[in-house]
């Protein structure tokens, strides 16, 4: 499994920048974790967001994302994996173990807070890289200026706490290899409209920053 997964990223670098599209089609997938929250929130999100980016973007993702156990040598077939939910999270040390060599072997984990996981996941994250601070990223960031321009940074889409929408990063070596999203919940803009009710206008931000996330994992770091 884990040779798979480090030679397609060896063959995607080789591929470059300036291909108008992705050659190599590829799977996402949701992270499968402990600790009683539900990581299965949101079950039309990730469909919507490929369909987005393999229009607007070109890239050949296939349209039914997996979903994968943090535990799991599978989780190394899938060059980004997305987490959600609203509470509990509790990863064990083989499961850390895993998704450590995961994300330092070349993977991306984007974690999005659905409401209620910012404590549970924090302390997951501090367990997963001791050594590693989360910090907040700059306006700045290239992740947020991909095909999409957010000269703000994240843009906020559901109403919390009353608080601004922060995007917080781990890094590795110059690369992002997490990035958590928290007060934005971009995976309630992503589902079907009628799930929350959203505006088109917040649909296509939440949309168009979660491509941009996409397109960041695979070419943003060769910028």
């Amino acid at each position: 499994m884990k040779s798979k997964f480090f030679t397609f990223f060896i063959v995607l670098a080789l591929i470059g920048i300036s291909q108008p599209a992705y050659a190599v089609k590829f799977k996402i997938a949701r992270l499968h974790y402990g600790g009683g929250g539900d990581w299965y929130a949101n079950p039309t999100s990730l469909k919507n967001l490929i369909s987005f980016c393999n229009k607007e973007l070109k890239t050949n993702i296939d349209p039914e994302p997996d979903d994968v156990e943090a535990g799991s040598g599978d989780i190394f077939n899938y060059p980004f994996i997305h987490m959600t939910g609203h509470g509990n999270v509790f990863l064990n040390n083989q499961e850390l173990d895993n998704l450590r060599t995961y994300l330092l072997g070349g993977g991306f984990l984007h974690v999005d807070d659905n409401y209620g996981m910012n404590k549970y996941v924090r302390r997951e994250i501090a367990k997963l890289f001791p050594d590693k601070e989360l910090i907040e990223l700059p306006s700045s960031h290239a992740i947020y200026h991909q095909k999409y321009d957010f000269p703000k940074g994240l843009p906020k889409i559901h109403e919390h706490d009353n608080k601004p929408s922060q995007g917080f990063g781990i890094m590795h070596e110059g690369r992002l290899i997490l990035y958590y999203t928290f007060e934005c919940d971009l995976g309630d803009g992503w589902e079907d409209q009628e799930v929350h009710g959203d505006s088109e206008d917040n649909r296509m931000k939440a949309l168009k920053m979660g491509a941009n996330i996409v397109q960041y994992v695979f070419f943003g770091s060769y910028k």
